[in-house]
């Protein structure tokens, strides 16, 4: 049996960007921000300050640096918070089951809550459900939904609701990220709702982690007459205005179950650039940003602001795919694999904010193939594995952007260099986020990515199935995908590690992933505010704006 159960007004960001009021949609006014902002400079940023940082202090109107306020400290209603969000473009979207970029998500957890969430210590909560039960052979499933949860249009949340929302996610026409195991393994026709609180879900096979699955933000609950054109859910705040590439407006939900968010307006804008995004922060524009640029993450306490640095399974990989030339030889992954010198991406890439990555992920899970040996550099091997396989003078395009976040940029720069002491030549091509994220995404043949922290099972119903909506590598192997679908029916944990175990093996082997680290989810706020705690799953407390106060 498993089971839970529940036991002063800031600068209007807006004002002077010409936004708002009837006034046309624009970027935020940010001609002030340096857009060249370079590792150099910033490594001064604490000392003499930053060509382009100067005088930021002024600007946000404060005549000293203020200390952090504690995250306990007492709580201040009020105020308009905004927050940076990393990359995103003008495929920018609402939609509380198909987000891409880290903009994306943001919003989701803003406007929409599964029945299960993941706490600060990757840990599976409730949320919308107060508690979720299965039977001894993990094929029967029951929800019990907390009383009077309700939509931001007044309607309770009910069973009906749940059923609805995962018919859509599973839909076999437009199966979302959050869905594509559970449209595996849920057997809706036979579920029921057993009263307005309780839904009882049937599955096709056992699934001993359907948990995991309900937890995923990508699974958020949504009434039976959703409209995403007037989009609403159950989240602590909701949408007032959204303009796609540039920014999203929101205002507090005063009837949200848990308790209210105590800022009256959140915004969240989109930023290409990590000097713009930086700049703003200091500048007070904003009061958050995530994916600091690392090597800030200790001068940046110097400018009236703090780095919020969490322990997470967050990983920025090299993707090969498999199925086209060169990466469809083995011989080549395994080489390019041999290449990296994991250490130096850690400290320079992440300076320091990481640690060492085998070319596996879910590094939490307890399932994790943590007796496999350490691939190391080893350019001799390198080269006789290109040699072997008819590639000795390989010359391949990395294509990699600044939407990605996370040490993407800096690790792609370190990547060319490394290979070319393997003889092997990497032009890297860097495009903006709307074209990595656009419609050549999942095409590229050599590029990079970004994922958060998940467990092993529904990381490769995302990543690395025939099935997965992202699978990067297009990683499609027989005996893989045997394992996984037996490993997910196994309701004893120890023989369910052992299926995963053989199967992290074969990725090890043979996968199309170069994993050289986990990135610490380094972000950073203001210290006119309080509220944000590390979490290991999510940037920014998982975007938990609800969180934040102004400092009195």
């Amino acid at each position: 049996m498993s089971r839970w159960r529940t036991n002063p007004r800031a600068p209007d960001p807006l004002a002077s960007s010409g936004w708002g009021g009837g006034r046309r949609a624009q970027g935020p006014d940010l001609s002030w921000a340096n857009p060249d902002l370079t590792r150099r400079q910033a490594l001064r940023l604490g000392a003499v300050g930053v060509a382009g940082l100067a005088g930021l202090t002024a600007m946000s109107g404060c005549a000293a640096v203020p200390a952090p306020a504690p995250v306990d400290a007492p709580k201040v209603r009020g105020g308009v918070y905004s927050h940076g969000a990393t990359g995103g473009g003008l495929r920018d979207t609402l939609d509380p089951h198909f987000p891409v970029t880290n903009p994306d998500i943001a919003r989701v957890f803003q406007l929409y809550e599964p029945l299960l969430r993941w706490n600060n210590e990757y840990v599976v909560e409730p949320s919308l459900a107060e508690s979720v039960e299965h039977s001894d052979d993990a094929l029967t499933w029951t929800v019990r939904l907390r009383q009077g949860v309700e939509f931001h249009n007044g309607k309770t949340v009910t069973a009906q609701d749940v059923l609805h929302t995962l018919a859509v996610v599973t839909d076999p026409e437009k199966t979302s990220p959050g869905g594509t195991q559970l449209a595996e393994v849920l057997d809706l026709g036979n579920s029921a709702i057993v009263d307005p609180r309780t839904i009882r879900l049937q599955l096709k096979t056992p699934y001993a982690i359907l948990d995991q699955l309900l937890a995923e933000y990508t699974v958020g609950v949504i009434p039976t007459d959703f409209d995403l054109a007037h989009p609403v859910g159950t989240g602590p705040f909701r949408v007032q205005r959204f303009v796609p590439g540039q920014l999203s407006h929101f205002e507090r939900f005063d009837n949200y179950w848990e308790q209210p968010a105590y800022v009256d307006e959140l915004f969240i804008y989109n930023f290409a650039d990590d000097a713009a995004k930086v700049n703003a922060l200091l500048a007070g524009q904003v009061q958050s940003i995530d994916n600091l640029p690392t090597y800030l993450a200790e001068g940046i306490g110097q400018q009236g602001a703090t780095a919020l640095i969490a322990e997470s399974g967050a990983w920025t990989p090299f993707t090969m795919r498999v199925d086209v030339a060169p990466f469809n030889d083995v011989r080549v992954r395994q080489a390019m694999r041999l290449i990296v010198d994991r250490q130096q991406m850690i400290d320079q890439a992440l300076n320091g904010y990481g640690t060492l990555g085998n070319d596996l992920y879910a590094p939490f899970d307890p399932g994790y193939a943590h007796d496999l040996p350490q691939r190391t550099r080893d350019v001799d091997q390198a080269r006789s594995l290109l040699r072997a396989a008819g590639h000795e003078n390989l010359q391949v395009e990395l294509t990699t952007s600044s939407g990605i976040g996370g040490g993407a940029v800096e690790s792609a720069n370190l990547f060319v260099e490394q290979a070319r002491g393997a003889g092997v030549q990497v032009r890297l091509s860097r495009v903006d986020p709307n074209t990595f994220y656009g419609d050549q995404y999942l095409s590229w043949v050599f590029a990079q990515d970004f994922w958060n922290t998940r467990n092993y099972l529904p990381q490769t119903a995302n990543s690395s199935l025939p099935t997965a909506p992202y699978n990067e590598t297009h990683f499609d192997d027989p005996e893989f995908n045997d394992l996984i679908r037996r490993a997910g029916a196994e309701t004893d944990e120890t023989r369910r590690n052992e299926l995963q175990r053989q199967a992290q093996q074969i990725e090890f082997d043979r996968g199309g992933f170069i994993i050289w680290g986990f990135r610490n989810q380094v972000d950073a706020y203001s210290n006119l505010t309080t509220g944000l705690k590390p979490h290991r799953y999510m940037a920014c407390d998982a975007f938990g704006f609800k969180h934040v106060s102004f400092v009195s």
